[in-house]
């Protein structure tokens, strides 16, 4: 499809039509007089042109040709000022998929050393790195966001088909990050900001947490109310074992705490009221169960996008001139040869 970047540079083809206007209204008799008068002659100016000619001829443009040769040289100029370039339809498409966005709980008890994985102590934020990585790698055609919350919840990444720069930064993830507490309100209140603005039907949002909520200003209720209003499901998990005493690292030294439990209750009602489900994540075969759920839901629908990709054609026109004025410039005398026409007869 052919468009003008600068269409209203198209009035400058009307310049010369102006331009003959104001000169046509003028008193040619006047003007010839006025020439005449401020104009040196030489006494035998037909003979003087003869001899010129005779010493250097030259092959003479005629008149239509003349005008031909400038109509082209403005036309060209101002076709080429209106920026003409070829419009190319691109369609992107999308197949379907889900909006998926990840709350990672990043506060200091997840530090805490109550998981086995072949036969060796690893943290709780070991394990929910390597199975929320496997996660990630395997939502094909998802799009897939990460939240970070402690004392205050982030946007680490916003939803992206980008999964391995997902999967980097939660590699890199390491706890108390974002603060000792646990902002759990905040960070649901913040994936539904996100969220919402996706298409209905596919919104998730995967909260891992491992502790009550202490810190931010919005109650985990609340929000979850805000994402059931929004049509958002979460589906919560909560990271921990059944201990009633778990070992953890503090300040170099490795202690057992008995109060890095969590709320057990207020997760499974954040859950049931978007619809969502609530996993206890006392092993790494319980948090994988997610997957099964998540896809027994509605898939978005396919998005077809098509932008049109601007070609530019101005060297076309612009050659055009161009030819024209090379063309007028092998003449040099055809303008001197008209006018005398004119004024001399």
């Amino acid at each position: 499809m052919l468009s003008f970047q600068w269409p209203w540079m198209a009035l400058l083809l009307l310049v010369p039509l102006v331009m003959w206007l104001l000169k046509r209204d003028r008193s040619y008799t006047s003007t010839d007089t006025r020439e005449r008068k401020m104009t040196l002659l030489h006494p035998d100016l037909h003979n003087l042109e003869a001899s010129f000619a005779a010493r250097h001829p030259a092959i003479t443009l005629g008149t239509r040709l003349y005008y031909l040769l400038l109509a082209l040289l403005w036309v060209g100029l101002t076709v080429a000022a209106m920026r003409p370039q070829w419009l190319e339809p691109y369609t992107e498409e999308r197949s379907e998929g889900y909006d998926l966005m990840l709350a990672v709980d990043a506060s200091h008890s997840m530090e805490a050393l109550d998981f086995t994985v072949n036969g060796e102590q690893v943290s709780r934020m070991q394990v929910v790195k390597g199975v929320m990585g496997r996660f990630i790698e395997g939502r094909q055609n998802d799009r897939v966001g990460l939240i970070i919350f402690g004392s205050r919840a982030f946007v680490l990444s916003p939803l992206t088909m980008d999964r391995q720069a997902v999967r980097h930064l939660l590699d890199d993830l390491v706890p108390r990050i974002a603060g000792d507490g646990t902002a759990m309100g905040d960070a649901i209140g913040l994936g539904v900001r996100k969220l919402r603005e996706r298409p209905p039907g596919s919104r998730v949002l995967v909260l891992i947490a491992d502790g009550e909520n202490t810190a931010g200003t919005i109650p985990p209720l609340v929000a979850a109310q805000l994402a059931a209003r929004e049509g958002i499901r979460i589906y919560a998990i909560g990271v921990g074992s059944d201990r009633k005493e778990v070992p953890i690292v503090e300040n170099g030294r490795l202690i057992t705490r008995d109060d890095l439990g969590f709320d057990e209750a207020v997760m499974r009602r954040i859950a049931n009221a978007t619809g969502g489900a609530y996993f206890r994540g006392t092993d790494t075969s319980a948090l994988e169960m997610i997957y099964r759920r998540i896809d027994e839901l509605e898939k978005s629908k396919a998005d077809a996008r098509t932008v049109l990709i601007p070609h530019p054609l101005y060297r076309w026109p612009l050659g055009v001139a161009l030819a024209a004025l090379l063309t007028l410039g092998l003449f040099p005398g055809a303008r001197a040869r008209r006018l005398s026409r004119s004024s001399y007869g």
